[in-house]
């Protein structure tokens, strides 16, 4: 039997397990994921009677075959389509009608981890949670010569894969393995790597030039709703400490009526310089801005607070994919967002999706 490893259950692992179960039913699949969730960056969390999606904000419809895969193939039940547009505001904070680009804005009432879910559950895939991967190991000879893994060799030829987590187990070994963290985690597993390779030499450059924005977010409840007619405001010029602002109780089943709740994300500049300072000061400060931009004092007050860090939150450039094609040689494939260039929840999908594909036509 085909054994495969995945480091990472973002949703680019997701979609890539989901397209395996069918292309490769015979194939045994396991996932290992350091936290204790599900769909990386497109996370969800609940308190009490509020659900919000604190990282990525929604599902865009910007590729066909994830469009289907969303609206068709899986379930759809509690797919939330998010009426209301984006509007912008700039360094002043002054805000205008304006750059709903998007066609379409989902999510779920559950929340968009539900993407991840629905994909894993359509497989056989055994997920371990709270299981950081630490070490990358290459094993077997195969094809390489001398001892050196030239990038020519495969699976059938012996060259199989291992990983030791934090805890010192050791899982593997496997035939194929995907890597589905962000490009500086991604970095970090290949640079120990026991894996001697040219190959691996340019992986590691080519993840590390991808630059990154980090993302300070704070989300604040408040017991009355707005009067605004826009779902969320984004700053368009990246000249205001503010990046972007977002009403959940836009998604139905997320926020009891006549209550809000934003979703507000600090842009990187502000985020880097205040990214280890207290969770309470940075909410309170984003909650002030808030409450200038939207125009409502009120919002400088709200009763309950919650806070994420995303260091490694947004690509900002594209990668050199000619080492990430010769690595496909070795049985190793990296996926997600970064890989696909583009910073946003279908990209990712919509790459796992691919790798998927390119696993399984490599079997």
């Amino acid at each position: 039997m085909t054994e495969i490893g995945i480091v990472g259950a973002g949703a680019g692992a997701a979609a890539a397990a989901f397209v395996l179960a069918d292309a490769a039913p015979a194939a045994d699949v396991t996932v290992l994921e350091k936290s204790g969730g599900l769909c990386g960056r497109a996370a969800t969390r609940r308190h009490e009677d509020l659900t919000y999606d604190y990282g990525a904000n929604y599902l865009k419809s910007d590729d066909e075959r994830v469009v289907e895969l969303v609206t068709e193939t899986l379930d759809d039940e509690g797919l939330v389509d998010i009426a209301e547009p984006v509007y912008t505001f700039d360094a002043d904070g002054a805000v205008s009608p304006g750059r709903d680009a998007d066609e379409r804005k989902w999510s779920y009432r559950s929340g968009l981890t539900q993407i991840a879910k629905r994909l894993f559950a359509r497989t056989d895939a055994t997920v371990h949670r709270r299981t950081r991967v630490e070490t990358v190991r290459r094993i077997g000879s195969g094809n390489a010569a001398d001892g050196v893994d030239t990038g020519t060799g495969d699976a059938e030829g012996g060259d199989r894969w291992e990983l030791v987590d934090a805890a010192g187990e050791t899982w593997g070994p496997f035939d194929r393995l995907l890597l589905n963290p962000p490009a500086p985690q991604t970095a970090a597993l290949l640079r120990t790597a026991d894996w001697e390779s040219p190959v691996r030499d340019r992986l590691v450059d080519a993840a590390d030039a991808v630059e990154y924005r980090t993302v300070w977010t704070a989300v604040a409840h408040y017991p009355f709703e707005l009067d605004v007619p826009y779902y969320g405001l984004v700053n368009a010029d990246k000249a205001h400490a503010v990046g972007w602002i977002s009403r959940e109780e836009c998604k139905a089943g997320h926020v009891p009526d006549g209550e809000t709740l934003l979703v507000m994300q600090a842009n990187d500049d502000w985020s880097r310089a205040h990214y280890d300072r207290d969770p309470a000061v940075n909410a309170a400060e984003l909650a002030d801005h808030a409450a200038d931009i939207v125009g409502d004092d009120r919002l400088a007050d709200p009763d309950w607070t919650d806070t994420q860090g995303w260091r490694y939150a947004l690509p900002e450039s594209g990668v050199d994919t000619d080492p990430i094609d010769a690595a496909r040689e070795s049985g190793l494939y990296l996926l997600g967002d970064w890989i696909a260039g583009e910073p946003r929840l279908h990209a990712a999908i919509g790459n796992g999706l691919g790798v998927g594909d390119r696993v399984a036509d490599d079997l």
